[in-house]
């Protein structure tokens, strides 16, 4: 589970801090003015594009748990879905068909671990 009050900046900051990167360092390193990570650390922006997480990523050496909380709080900050998640969903119809019916049945967080938890385990 992730912390409720982490935010994209919160986390960037936290990571870059933990690496001992000056914010004007990770600027140059992700092409981005230092005002611009600034406004970004401080949630005033929203996290950038594509490109710019991947750099993100690399220079913060994030593992791939790290990772998948960067994107799940970079789609946070601009209102949408995690960046890893819509060429798969709107690739297989399946997919779409199971989430508007979860949203349509109003799954509980019950039963979406149990799918969670049965589909990670098929083959034991």
């Amino acid at each position: 589970m992730m912390d409720n009050n982490l935010t994209f900046g919160k986390f960037i900051t936290q990571k870059r801090k933990e690496l001992s990167i000056s914010l004007r360092s990770f600027a140059f390193s992700v092409n981005l003015s230092p005002v611009y990570i600034c406004d970004i650390e401080k949630d005033r922006r929203p996290a950038p594009a594509q490109h710019i997480l991947d750099k993100m990523f690399a220079l913060l050496h994030l593992d791939e748990a790290d990772k998948l909380i960067m994107y799940d709080l970079a789609g946070e900050s601009r209102n949408a879905v995690p960046i890893d998640l819509p060429k798969y969903i709107m690739e297989k119809d399946i997919v779409k068909t199971a989430l508007r019916k979860a949203k349509e049945v109003d799954a509980t967080d019950a039963e979406w671990e149990e799918f969670i938890n049965r589909i990670t385990n098929r083959n034991e």
